[in-house]
């Protein structure tokens, strides 16, 4: 009876040591993208990049793809769900959004580079590396850029997604150096920054003479008042914004207003980039 059992056991183990086998020789790793380590000169730092291809990107064929770039983009952020959103819209049965490369930029010190010079000193004091959104635009327009451009298939069509800070620099950007970007979404925008100086700022995104085309999407939940030492609403301060550029004088500028009130300041992302990719693509360009 004994020399059963121990047969017994003997054949379940090898048995289970067969399937242990199997299942290491068939799996393999789920790959989302690649990671690119960037020298930036501007920024004295290396800086992470996460890059999503979509399906059927080849390097050797003619195709080339518009470019998404996401701040706030690790992977431990925003990169993965986003992606998800740009295949699930790639979808045939879909076919929403044209296919794209997703460029997530991950994050260091976003403090310090989504946000400009303030005059508030308690700011100064609670963010104390704060400032030098400049740096961080100038490391977009001349590292990153090119970089994707000499290393990627990619056309003229760059679209750039920003929330919270990242709002706030994706709204600089926008008014300082717009055509930087052909398509901005800018999701509950951080515009209480040096008490709203941005929604004051001057910008030949409001001339007639403005000649580029430039879609915007701003969307914002239900957030309330703002972590600011002078009292600021966020849905206000965005329908301010969104306002003040419906009044531009070029009609090359698009710009769509969204309200979710049902979501706030932490749940807001994923919805909202969704209904920017509806009303930024009506209909997919070829």
């Amino acid at each position: 009876m004994k020399k059963i059992i121990i047969l017994i056991l003997i054949f379940t183990v090898t048995i289970g040591n067969a399937q242990v086998k199997k299942q290491k020789e068939t799996s393999k790793p789920f790959v989302l993208g690649t990671i690119e380590e960037i020298n930036s000169k501007i920024l004295s730092e290396k800086r992470i990049v996460n890059i999503y291809l979509p399906e059927g990107y080849n390097q050797n064929d003619t195709i080339k793809y518009p470019v998404t770039y996401l701040l706030d983009g690790s992977a431990d952020e925003d990169f993965i769900h986003v992606v998800g959103l740009f295949q699930f819209n790639n979808f045939s049965w879909i076919n929403r959004v044209p296919k794209s490369i997703v460029v997530g930029v991950a994050n260091i010190d976003r403090k310090r580079d989504f946000t400009y010079q303030t005059t508030i000193e308690e700011d100064k004091k609670r963010y104390l590396t704060c400032g030098k959104s400049a740096n961080f635009i100038s490391f977009i327009e001349t590292e990153l850029q090119p970089f994707i451009e000499k290393k990627y298939k990619t056309n003229n069509s760059k679209t750039i997604i920003g929330q919270s800070l990242g709002g706030l620099l994706a709204t600089e950007i926008l008014l300082k150096k717009p055509n930087l970007f052909n398509k901005y979404i800018i999701i509950s925008p951080s515009l209480w920054w040096n008490n709203g100086s941005l929604l004051n700022e001057e910008s030949e995104i409001y001339q007639e003479n403005f000649k580029d085309k430039i879609d915007i999407y701003i969307g914002v939940g239900k957030e309330g008042l703002a972590p600011s030492e002078i009292p600021h609403v966020m849905e206000v301060d965005a329908n301010l914004l969104s306002e003040k550029l419906k009044s531009t004088k070029s009609k090359n500028v698009k710009v769509s207003f969204d309200y979710l009130p049902q979501e706030d300041h932490a749940t807001i992302t994923h919805l909202a980039i969704f209904n920017a990719m509806r009303i930024l693509y009506p209909k997919t360009e070829k």
